[in-house]
């Protein structure tokens, strides 16, 4: 395979992935709306075909200027845009539809490809575009690839967990990564031993490349960090990368509350771990960026952007509030 389409490409997760494969000599056309800054536009080596991917006449239309080995799929958040986007690139040599780690239904200590149960969608989730229904549109995509896999389709799915790195517009670490740059005290809710797994983006990338290449049709691969680190080793890798020292204060459901706080508040917070076997992923040889030098990049990528993660804060004044009453104790 050396002619690849990006439905998506010039945000987060796509734009690195364009980056990877451009790393492996593959000639690269991305396919969207165009309504973000295109980073690539002044790059000879990345073709941009306009359009919507919810039209299917445009993503026809893509395929027949393309005629792409490999088919990448950023911007599939409902499952008819995946049944229509498998049904459209029935020949390629690879399909892939990344999904998520929310499309895990149980809880159980590490989520396995195969083993653990996906999440039901209903008719009126598959078309809602609500945070609740993301885990089961995007289970219900996976179960598209799997039937159509079925078909002689050689289409796949990437499951990645948290995602994080630079460009990250949704801005979760980016909260973490400002409360370390200007504050000597972080609080942080619980005892700190909050698990939830999070993906290094540069990896999601070089694995939807790697599925591409090795993976069998009809199969999802997770997509993690191979070394998790708890909430508190996060804060603590982050200064650590950042070339400073900060006290984590850890504070209970009690103290929280008594400052109109509950841990939730906390962005990358969750009460129930949250973890991915990457083993099958990693049997085909792909390999993660060791965390340190994951978060190196992340902080300096932050501290280059506007970003502060603003949206996610849950209030100095009422985190000061909770220290007080910590320091009383």
């Amino acid at each position: 395979m050396d002619n690849a389409l990006v439905i998506g490409g010039t945000r987060f997760i796509g734009r690195h992935l364009v980056s990877d494969l451009l790393e492996n000599d593959y000639d690269v056309t991305i396919f969207n709306r165009g309504n973000h800054d295109n980073p690539f536009a002044d790059d000879p080596r990345v073709q941009h075909v306009q359009g919507d991917r919810t039209d299917d006449e445009a993503l026809r239309t893509a395929k027949l200027t393309v005629e792409p080995d490999a088919v990448f799929d950023c911007v599939a958040y409902k499952p008819r845009e995946v049944a229509t986007a498998v049904d459209t690139f029935t020949d390629v040599d690879a399909y892939v539809y990344i999904s998520s780690g929310d499309a895990y239904e149980t809880e159980e200590i590490p989520k396995r490809e195969g083993v653990t149960e996906l999440r039901d969608c209903s008719d009126e989730q598959a078309t809602d575009d609500s945070h609740d229904s993301y885990g089961p549109r995007k289970a219900e995509g996976d179960r598209v690839v799997f039937e159509a896999a079925s078909r002689g389709i050689n289409a796949m799915s990437v499951r990645p967990c948290i995602v994080y790195g630079p460009h990250d517009y949704t801005e979760r670490l980016d909260y973490w990564i400002d409360r370390v740059l200007n504050y000597d005290r972080i609080v942080v809710p619980g005892d700190g031993t909050n698990i939830w797994h999070r993906a290094y983006v540069e990896d999601v990338a070089s694995a939807m490349r790697i599925v591409a290449e090795e993976g069998e049709a009809g199969e999802s691969y997770n997509v993690g960090d191979r070394r998790l680190v708890t909430l508190e080793e996060m804060v603590d890798v982050i200064a650590d990368a950042a070339g400073t020292d900060v006290e984590v204060v850890h504070a209970g459901e009690r103290e929280l509350a008594a400052s109109g706080l509950e841990p939730s508040d906390f962005v990358l917070y969750r009460d129930y771990p949250h973890v991915l076997s990457t083993a099958k992923l990693a049997d085909l040889g792909w390999e993660s960026t060791p965390v340190e030098e994951a978060m190196r990049r992340s902080v300096e990528d932050h501290r280059e952007s506007d970003r502060d993660g603003s949206e996610h804060d849950p209030g100095r004044e009422a985190e000061q509030r909770v220290l007080s009453i910590l320091d009383t104790l």
